[in-house]
């Protein structure tokens, strides 16, 4: 903490506005490290509010799910309860993640850090989780696919390791004791919230409705780098944070949100995290077999809801230099209200979803129509003068959009749109609520330009 403070203090002493792209870097730079500072003292924060300091673990029903949460898979039964998450079992409380020899799942972890954790000492503690904040957001988010539950339940993760610091011996490494508290955080959220995807009501130029999800929400890129640095300086596996990026894709939160529980934690845990089997078991408080079988299920359930080649979902580690320039084409003609020139970017059968929203749009002269009437001064449906900057949510190309409603000086936070392209042309856009430009590093408004 002190030598994080001092290095705050030497970079802020030694800000001096210049250039501005060197200035900014220097500032972003700062940001980053008040930031973990922040985060760090949230951790302590809540972890004296629990008890006041007290190291009794808290009653194992509050910890773990006291009920199956899906239907027992075959094989022989688990530990616990039938459905191998009772109070017995208690995986999200004092046991730990596996056994074996694999770096970053269940190597043992040094005595030391054993004795930091165990100490009670709230800012040894904090100091020693926050560093992997970034790839358990990033977990609990494919397991939930809502940013904003992410977060809490991140934090959830926390509170209940440090509530349970005595259970932790070392015989796994801290990593894997923390990602099996959050996947049982995430197991447990799910019980409480039931979550079964739709379908969009009605047809739109003759498609078949997409799936709605309707508590779906995308992902900062930025957030994407800080887990995939994290998971290779830990795990030393850079292969991984490659991975990363393929499995947080939006279509690919999608496909998932179709799986139970259950099988949604073994897939995440094996096929994501990469996860030895055995391990992926005891985590799971299951029999190999029963995980096996489940993982089996879910891989065949997840190749009916993906598209048909892997290659269409997989989105490359960095934007290419043709989704930069489709990007800017598509934000300079909506900032024009060029229908005509959106409709020039889209695919023949191109998709548009508004998550939460009821709405959706597919085919390129449904979407024009659409696009013309909220750009047309003249018509009932206008909505306003748009201006758009560019980001990136799910490892895609973004446009934030802002809207100067008629009568307004300013222009105000409106939508996010995450735009899927292949071959040169988009073939969806989803269209987000505005809530988590904050996180995306965003302003909610943007001032009138001369002339607006």
């Amino acid at each position: 903490m002190r030598e994080l403070i001092a290095d705050i203090e030497r970079r802020a002493r030694e800000l001096a506005p210049g250039l501005p792209e060197a200035f900014y870097a220097d500032v972003t730079e700062l940001s980053s490290s008040v930031g973990r500072l922040r985060r760090i003292a949230r951790i302590a924060r809540d972890a004296a509010q629990t008890g006041a300091g007290s190291p009794a673990p808290c009653p194992a029903e509050e910890i773990v799910t006291p009920a199956p949460v899906t239907e027992k898979p075959s094989g022989r039964p688990g530990p616990g309860t039938a459905g191998g998450f009772g109070p017995e079992a208690a995986p999200g409380a004092e046991g730990e993640a596996g056994t074996g020899s694999e770096a970053g799942t269940g190597a043992e972890e040094d005595a030391e850090v054993v004795a930091a954790v165990n100490s009670g000492d709230e800012w040894a503690f904090a100091g020693l989780a926050e560093p992997y904040r970034a790839e358990l957001q990033l977990h609990c988010y494919r397991m939930v696919g809502s940013y904003d539950d992410s977060a809490d339940l991140v934090q959830e993760t926390f509170l209940r390791a440090w509530r349970n610091r005595d259970g932790f011996r070392g015989r796994s490494s801290l990593r894997a004791w923390l990602y099996r508290i959050a996947t049982n955080a995430c197991l447990d959220f799910l019980r409480r919230n039931t979550r079964r995807p739709q379908r969009y009501e009605g047809s739109a130029g003759g498609a078949e409705p997409p799936a709605r999800i309707t508590w779906l929400q995308p992902y900062p890129d930025h957030l994407l780098e800080d887990a995939a640095g994290a998971v290779s300086a830990s795990a030393g596996a850079p292969e991984e944070a490659a991975l990363s990026r393929e499995t947080v894709e939006l279509v690919f939160l999608t496909a998932i949100q179709h799986l139970p529980p259950r099988q949604r934690a073994v897939l995440v845990v094996r096929d994501v995290l990469g996860w030895p089997a055995g391990e992926a078991a005891e985590l799971l408080e299951m029999s190999t077999a029963s995980a096996n079988s489940a993982l089996a299920r879910a891989r065949a359930t997840l190749r009916e809801h993906l598209p048909r080649h892997r290659a269409q979902w997989t989105a490359p580690a960095a934007p290419s230099r043709d989704e930069r320039v489709i990007l800017q084409r598509y934000m300079d003609a909506a900032d024009r209200a060029d229908a005509a020139a959106v409709a020039e970017l889209l695919r023949q059968d191109a998709l548009v979803t508004m998550p939460p929203g009821p709405l959706w749009v597919a085919g390129r002269d449904a979407i024009e129509d659409a696009l013309a009437r909220t750009y047309d001064p003249a018509s009932p449906a206008y909505f306003g003068r748009w201006r758009h900057l560019p980001t990136r949510a799910n490892g895609r190309p973004a446009a934030a959009g802002y809207v100067q409603r008629p009568g307004t000086a300013v222009y105000r936070a409106q939508v996010l749109d995450v735009l899927r392209i292949e071959n040169g042309m988009i073939v969806e856009i989803t269209a987000f609520e505005p809530h988590l430009f904050p996180a995306f590093g965003l302003p909610l408004t943007l001032p009138a330009a001369n002339g607006d």
